[in-house]
């Protein structure tokens, strides 16, 4: 899994931000917040790989379940750009569709089991 220093943003440009991560294995979720977002993630990078360079006061925080992961939104666009994870707090995704130069249709997918994670049903 070799890393790479990526650019990226919301929908709208408000929030920009460089990542260092892989982009492969990317990943979807089956809990019922990634379920409904529809995002494609990459994997897992340590939470100092993430800078963001614009638009943190942009940024909308929304947690649910345990409220232990972190999901963030740009509050102008919607677009989920990265989030926290519930497993390791230490450890965050960032959603493929918002780099620069990514595909995430060019990539394959495993699928994460968060919906076992849940303590409330359907959450």
């Amino acid at each position: 899994m070799s890393t790479e220093l990526l650019h990226g943003s919301c929908h709208c440009g408000s929030v920009k931000f460089e990542v260092r991560t892989a982009v492969e294995p990317a990943t979807r979720c089956n809990c019922s917040l990634c379920r409904r977002k529809g995002a494609l993630m990459s994997p897992t990078f340590a939470a100092g790989e993430l800078k963001i360079l614009s638009g943190e006061d942009s940024l909308t925080l929304y947690q649910f379940n345990t409220r232990t992961a972190k999901h963030y939104f740009c509050k102008h666009c919607g677009i989920y750009p990265f989030h926290q994870t519930r497993k390791d707090p230490q450890l965050w995704r960032v959603n493929l569709g918002c780099l620069e130069g990514v595909d995430p249709y060019a990539l394959t997918a495993e699928v994460a089991n968060g919906a076992s994670l849940s303590v409330v049903e359907d959450a």
